[in-house]
């Protein structure tokens, strides 16, 4: 049986995508690379509100201290502090941690509405 492919045509059958032209190949790369890039979004957003939950329990506990504050630098120094001075670097700290959620959360909207867009561009040439 011929099946119009002729003898030089190598995997015929081992690759779906074989058949699909430059671009929609270069398209699903391009999407693949984009969802792996997504991926490591969600996971850099995952880590700040995992360091955000723990600044804010931080300064609930400094705020509802009355006695003497340390602060650890490293694993090995423990340094006297102030509430104040505490309370001020946390507190600088949740801002920036805010201002980098902010700039994730619009980073990730970016992602999914363009890994969206490709998508349905290759569903449709996928599918014909």
């Amino acid at each position: 049986m011929e099946d119009g492919c002729g003898a030089g045509c190598e995997g015929h059958g081992a690759n779906p995508l074989a058949n699909l032209d430059q671009e929609t190949q270069g398209q699903i790369q391009e999407l693949q690379m984009m969802e792996q890039s997504f991926q490591q979004l969600l996971m850099q957003k995952n880590a700040f509100s995992m360091e955000s939950n723990e600044t804010d329990l931080i300064i609930k506990e400094v705020e509802k201290t009355t006695g003497e504050v340390s602060r650890i630098i490293g694993n090995q120094v423990v340094i006297k502090t102030t509430k104040e001075e505490i309370l001020e670097d946390m507190k600088n700290k949740k801002r920036l941690i805010e201002t980098r959620m902010k700039a994730i959360d619009e980073q990730e909207k970016d992602f999914s509405q363009k890994i969206e867009t490709i998508r349905e561009e290759v569903m449709k040439k996928i599918q014909g």
